[in-house]
Order: C-alpha cells, then structure tokens, then sequence
C-alpha cells in the first residue's frame, strides 16, 4: 500500500498542494484521486494480459495515455488513427477493446 501511495504522489502530482485556498487544494487532491481510480481501473480491466498489467500509473500515462493521434468522430463512431510506428499501438487496441466489452457486458440485462 505503501508503494500505491508513492506512486499516486510522484506520478499523478498528488503531492502539489501549491494553491492559495483550501478548496483549490482539495480539488486538486479529488482531481489526483480520481485520476489514479481511472488507470487503476485502466489496468485491471482493459490491460490485464498485456505488458502494462503490472505497470505503474506513470509509466501508463507515458506510454499510453500521452500519444499522439488522430481523432475522427462522426455520427456513430469515434476513429482513432495512430502513427504505424506507435511502440504501444497494439496494448492500446486491446486495452479498448477489452474498456468496451466490459461496459458492453454492464449495460446489457442479465
């Protein structure tokens, strides 16, 4: 636990604290939580099975979260065009993959 707690500090900045108001700083500190719910959650159900299964959040934000791509959205889709050399394009795909099936699985009735 002690590691999850370092990891949310040094990856996600939740260890900044620099505003002037109380209020900025807990929103600052719901904003870090937050974030480390979302690639907690990132991991253990869109890239388990992959390299990044046991990787920490900021390897998972620079690897995967801070590319480049190009986004095409149109009526019923939302495209998501990668450079053909992107060294994370493929855990990427099956991530989204897996992020879909699991929320296709939770809307429908059981």
């Amino acid at each position: 636990m002690e590691n999850r707690i370092k990891e949310c500090q040094l990856d996600l900045y939740a260890d900044r604290t620099s505003a002037a108001t109380m209020r900025a700083n807990q929103l600052r500190l719901w904003f870090a939580s937050m974030a480390y719910v979302l690639i907690c959650a990132l991991r253990r159900i869109g890239l388990a099975e992959t390299t990044f299964a046991d990787a920490t959040c900021g390897t998972i934000r620079l690897k995967l979260l801070k590319i480049g791509a190009l986004v095409r959205t149109s009526v019923r889709r939302i495209r998501i065009a990668m450079a053909s050399a992107c060294p994370a394009a493929q855990p990427w795909g099956h991530a989204a993959r897996r992020l879909a099936e699991a929320a296709k699985a939770r809307a429908s009735p059981a």
